[in-house]
């Protein structure tokens, strides 16, 4: 019975810590998020991904974080040198999903996609950590599943929980 109890304790204890490190996570993406994109959440694109749905997953940060893992079938964009003609290439009417680390990157790619006339622009909440972090799969640059996430540098790393940190 006493084991039982401790057990409990430790199962209750380690959920306490992990609201309250989703808590924080949260709460450093409202001090860095404009609110200029619409924001999506990882369920809800793994969802529309399951159901078939016509979508750009966009990648949006530098070639080394892409090469160490991205979501299944993105596209890379270069934050830093991507120019209004890549963004012109791609059609107005596609439903495009930017990401990057976090979503700060990925939220200033998508505000030059809607004034570049694209319609349909939404934001991965919480970027590919948020994504890894709920459990959502990433593959590297042979396409192969992988657990490992670039996470930009070492003070960024404490905001992946799920994955093996590569910086």
């Amino acid at each position: 019975m006493a084991t039982r109890y401790i057990i409990g304790l430790i199962i209750l204890l380690g959920a306490s810590i992990q609201l309250a490190a989703q808590q924080d996570y949260d709460e450093k993406l409202r001090s860095l998020y404009k609110n200029t994109v619409v924001t999506i959440t990882p369920a809800e694109v793994q969802q529309a991904i399951e159901k078939g749905e016509k979508l750009l997953l966009l990648d949006t940060r530098s070639p080394e974080e892409y090469k160490v893992s991205h979501l299944p079938n993105a596209r890379f964009l270069d934050f830093n040198s991507y120019t209004r003609h890549d963004l012109e290439k791609i059609p107005t009417d596609t439903r495009i999903i930017v990401y990057c680390s976090v979503g700060y990157r990925s939220e200033r790619v998508g505000e030059r996609l809607l004034k570049s006339g694209h319609k349909n622009v939404q934001n991965l909440y919480g970027g590919i950590f948020e994504w890894k972090n709920k459990g959502f799969s990433v593959v590297n640059k042979n396409n192969v599943a992988t657990d490992s996430v670039h996470t930009y540098n070492k003070n960024w790393s404490k905001w992946l929980i799920k994955g093996i940190r590569i910086y």
